[in-house]
Order: structure tokens, then C-alpha cells, then sequence
């Protein structure tokens, strides 16, 4: 049986040992709270460690589920600790395999990086994945499967994971606004805000599901539900002639330029 190390047991952490079958992987979780630390353990019916170096000893797999600014300091305890048996896996954002394999400060240290999105606290995240030279097929297979746990993963080149951050971390907030501009369209034209929420919420779910299973192109749908000088055309062109598309586009682009300011 493969033990997995969480370092940290925020809302992401907690998700995905919620989704990992206990029957087949042991999980230890380690913070920098013992007594809370040891109560998530209770909670979450995994085992508890004393401390951050006892985990790495204990793992195969350490995945590093603390805040970008904090793992500097953590990856700084365990350097000592750290081999090419165990393979790290971050799910911090900003920091590339690069920067990893510096604080881990090893020349051969497998490591894989993650980001998963809010969605995995429903068990449908959509995460990226990408792994460096040093990490085996076997470890791989493995880390897939502890994120798809959670929901779908896409491998993807490391220098797509801004665009991904965008369009996949980001994103769910843009989502958000646009069901609340929805449902409050249905508010102005008489409906309660929670019904009207819940139409759009379901309608927004059954559409991307219906894109998914059909393969089309989403513009193939926009034509199939609009019928010649109807209502829903109408609707259609006036989002394009106040630029839609464009400003969506622009949101994203300003998204992926920001993390390049604070990087």
C-alpha cells in the first residue's frame, strides 16, 4: 500500500483525501497545529503526525497543500529527509518544477506539479498536471490517480499553466458572475432571485455537460438553438455587438498578465 503525506489540510487537502479511497492508499497529515492537525486526522479517519520531517519519512508521495509564500520555509525543513524514492507533489500556484527543484535543493528529486481548481470540494475539479525528468511511470500513474479522485486532469506543457490558471482557476468566479447576471435579467423581469438562480445554475451545468457528450463545436450548438429570426438569435447578436466574446477574452488575457506581475 502507497502512503500519501499532506502537508498542510486546507479546504484543497481536505477535498481530496475525502476523495481518495482509504482502502487503498494510507494518508498522514501534517501541520503546524498538532492538536488541530490530530483532530482532521480524526475527522478525515486518516493518521496524524507530529511533525512535517516525520511525514516525509513515513510517505512515498508528499503533496505539498501549503500557501505559495509558506513552502520555502517547509521545503527548507526537509531537505534533509527528501530522496529519489519519494516524489513530491505541489499543488502551490506560481511555483514552476524549477523553482521546486531549487527549494528542494536536489539535482534528481522526482517532483510533479498540480493545480487543481474549487471544484474538486465537489469532486469535479479540472486540474493540470505536469511532472519533471526524474519522476518514474509508476509514480505518475499513481499521482493521476490521487487527482482523479477529485474530477478530470489535463497534462499539459508547463508553460500553458498561466493560461490554465485563467481558463480553469479562474474561470469559476467569471461563471459566478455571469449566472448572477443571469438570474438577476430573471429578477428584472419577475422572477424570485433563488428560483431564478437555480434555472440558470442547472441550465449553465446541462449545457456544458451537453457540449462535453456531444463533441460539437459550441458554436454548432449556438446555431442548433437558434431558430431564423427567433429569440434567441436576437439575444445572441446583441451580445456579440456589445462584445461578448471580446470582453470575456480580455478577462482572461488580464488574468494571465497578473500572474505574471506577481510572479
Amino acid at each position: 500500500m502507497q502512503t500519501i503525506g499532506f502537508i498542510g489540510v486546507g479546504k484543497m487537502a481536505t477535498a481530496i483525501i475525502s476523495g481518495l479511497d482509504k482502502n487503498k492508499f494510507e494518508i498522514i497529515i501534517s501541520g503546524h497545529n498538532l492538536s488541530k492537525t490530530k483532530k482532521q486526522a480524526e475527522e478525515l479517519n486518516v493518521k496524524a503526525s507530529e511533525n512535517h520531517e516525520e511525514l516525509v519519512q513515513q510517505s512515498d508521495f508528499i503533496v505539498l497543500s501549503v500557501k505559495p509564500q509558506v513552502l520555502p520555509s517547509v521545503l527548507s525543513q526537509l531537505i534533509n529527509h527528501l530522496s529519489k524514492d519519494k516524489t513530491l507533489i505541489s499543488i502551490a500556484a506560481g511555483l514552476t518544477l524549477s523553482d521546486l527543484k531549487h527549494l528542494a535543493d536536489s539535482e534528481n528529486q522526482p517532483i510533479i506539479r498540480v493545480m487543481p481548481n474549487i471544484n474538486a470540494q465537489i469532486g469535479q475539479s479540472t486540474s493540470a498536471i505536469v511532472k519533471n525528468e526524474f519522476v518514474d511511470d509508476s509514480a505518475y500513474e499513481i499521482a493521476q490517480e490521487i487527482f482523479k479522485a477529485v474530477g478530470s486532469i489535463h497534462e499539459i506543457a508547463e508553460k500553458d499553466f498561466s493560461t490554465f490558471a485563467a481558463i480553469a482557476g479562474s474561470s469559476p468566479a467569471f461563471i459566478y458572475m455571469f449566472i448572477d447576471a443571469m438570474a438577476r435579467a430573471g429578477v428584472l423581469h419577475g422572477l424570485p432571485k433563488d428560483q431564478a438562480t437555480a434555472i440558470v445554475s442547472e441550465t449553465v451545468k446541462a449545457s456544458a455537460e451537453m457540449l462535453l457528450k456531444s463533441g460539437e463545436n459550441p458554436w454548432s450548438l449556438v446555431d442548433k438553438v437558434s431558430s431564423p429570426g427567433g429569440t434567441t438569435v436576437a439575444g445572441v447578436v446583441s451580445l456579440e455587438q456589445n462584445h461578448f466574446g471580446g470582453t470575456v477574452i480580455d478577462a482572461i488575457s488580464a488574468t494571465i498578465e497578473r500572474e505574471k506581475y506577481l510572479k
